[in-house]
C-alpha cells in the first residue's frame, strides 16, 4: 500500500462563479436591507440615531453581498486525482472533504437557471459517507460535464465496493 500525500488543490472555480455568487447574494440581502429600511420609514417616528444604524446595516448587507463571493472565489479549491476527489472551503476554518474513487457511488452535475445564465454547473460526488457528498461548484459547463465522465470512467475502473 503507498502514502499519497494530500497537497492543497489546484483548481478554482470558474471566474464567472464570482457574479454568480454575488447575484444569489444580492437576491438575499437586497430584500434584507429593503425591509429595514422599510420598517424604519414607515414603523417608527423616524429618530436620527435608529436611521443611522438601519443606513449601516442596509450598507452592510450589500458589502457582505459584493465581498462574500469575492472571498469565497479565493480560497476555494478542488482537484480530482487517479485515487481521490477532494475539495477545500473556509476562510477561517478550511473544510477539507476527500472522496476515494472507490467509495464514489454517484456522481452528478446541475445547473439551475441563473447558472445557466452564466454557463456554469456543479459536479456532486456521492459516497456512503455520512458526512454526504463531495460538492464541486461553480464550473465551466462543459468542464463539469468533461469531469463528470473522467470521474465515471475513473471509479468504474477502480477496483472497491463504494459501500
Amino acid at each position: 500500500m503507498s502514502a499519497t500525500a494530500l497537497r492543497p488543490p489546484r483548481h478554482r472555480a470558474d471566474p464567472r462563479a464570482v457574479a454568480w455568487w454575488t447575484v444569489q447574494w444580492l437576491i438575499l440581502m437586497a430584500p434584507v436591507a429593503g425591509a429595514a429600511v422599510a420598517a424604519y420609514w414607515f414603523l417608527s417616528e423616524r429618530p436620527v440615531w435608529l436611521g443611522c444604524v438601519v443606513a449601516v446595516f442596509a450598507a452592510g448587507c450589500l458589502v457582505l453581498a459584493v465581498g462574500a463571493p469575492r472571498a469565497a472565489y479565493r480560497v476555494e479549491r478542488w482537484e480530482v486525482t487517479d485515487q481521490a476527489v477532494y475539495t477545500r472551503k473556509g476562510w477561517l476554518t478550511h473544510t477539507w472533504r476527500v472522496a476515494p474513487m472507490s467509495r464514489i457511488q454517484r456522481v452528478d452535475t446541475a445547473r439551475g437557471p441563473i447558472q445557466r445564465l452564466f454557463g456554469l454547473a456543479d459536479v456532486t460526488v456521492t459516497t456512503a459517507s455520512s458526512a454526504g457528498a463531495v460538492k464541486i461548484e461553480a464550473l465551466d459547463h462543459e468542464v463539469a460535464a468533461g469531469l463528470a465522465e473522467r470521474l465515471t470512467a475513473i471509479t468504474h475502473a477502480t477496483q472497491g465496493d463504494a459501500t
